[in-house]
């Protein structure tokens, strides 16, 4: 009974999960390595934007995969509208439009970097993964096509795992898993279709909450992405053009 337990609690993981289509698909790779049942799913509002719109995407991924109340985690981390610094949670600073690829655009950390944001999603991921004993805990973390964030490279995971190993206790094993951060946002589209995960449940614009504005970083990333995977997006958008020109 005690071997069986132990097993049990040893497949757990906790699947940190915004709402948006990179954190659905790295949720739907839980699930595949780890069962339906073994999935724990966090969600954290830190005054964004679009924090209400995400929600309702996080609740409808959930609610898709079966995952019980019990097993899903929301928070709301408001300090970081407090702090400011992010066009995300700073209502003073504009979010860029049409700004990707243009002359300049990625030669410096973009204004809708959230300061060190990852790290406090992180240690409340790794509070709950030690709390329910599971595993891994896994973040849809994108370097490869992506805005260029700090705190989306490969190497700040690295950090952070060994953060884990010493900051928990000494029987403690929590895997920290990126296991989308090297792909293009192309691939990572195409393996939520192979996974069947609910890419129509997603959101990924800044500014918006009804539809898409098709003109943030996150809108473009997300339709060059769809386009080159060959797919339509099924989520609306007020504005296209400027994303496919």
């Amino acid at each position: 009974m005690n071997i069986e337990m132990k097993k049990t609690d040893a497949q757990k993981a906790v699947v940190l999960l915004s709402g948006g289509m990179d954190s659905c698909v790295c949720a739907a790779i839980a699930r595949e390595r780890h069962g339906a049942r073994n999935i724990s799913l966090l969600h954290a509002g830190y005054g964004q934007r679009t924090q209400e719109r995400e929600r309702r995407a996080f609740e409808g991924i959930a609610d898709f995969y079966g995952v019980s109340q019990g097993q899903r985690l929301i928070l709301q981390l408001d300090h970081f509208r407090a702090i400011g610094g992010s066009a995300l949670t700073d209502a003073k600073i504009a979010v860029p439009e049409n700004a990707l690829g243009a002359a300049g655009h990625g030669s410096s950390i973009p204004v809708t970097y959230v300061p060190f944001r990852n790290a406090h999603f992180l240690s409340v991921a790794v509070s709950w993964a030690e709390a329910i004993h599971a595993e891994a805990v896994y973040i849809g973390a994108v370097a490869e096509d992506s805005s260029g964030y700090p705190d989306c490279r490969a190497e700040y995971y690295q950090v952070f795992q060994e953060l884990v190993r010493v900051g928990t206790r000494p029987e403690t094993e929590i895997k920290i898993e990126t296991p989308v951060i090297a792909l293009k946002k192309s691939e990572i589209i195409r393996r939520g279709i192979e996974l069947g995960a609910p890419l129509h449940l997603t959101w990924s614009c800044y500014q918006n909450e009804d539809r898409a504005c098709g003109v943030c970083d996150s809108c473009l990333l997300r339709l060059a992405a769809f386009a080159e995977a060959g797919v339509p997006d099924p989520i609306p958008y007020r504005l296209t053009a400027s994303a496919h020109s």
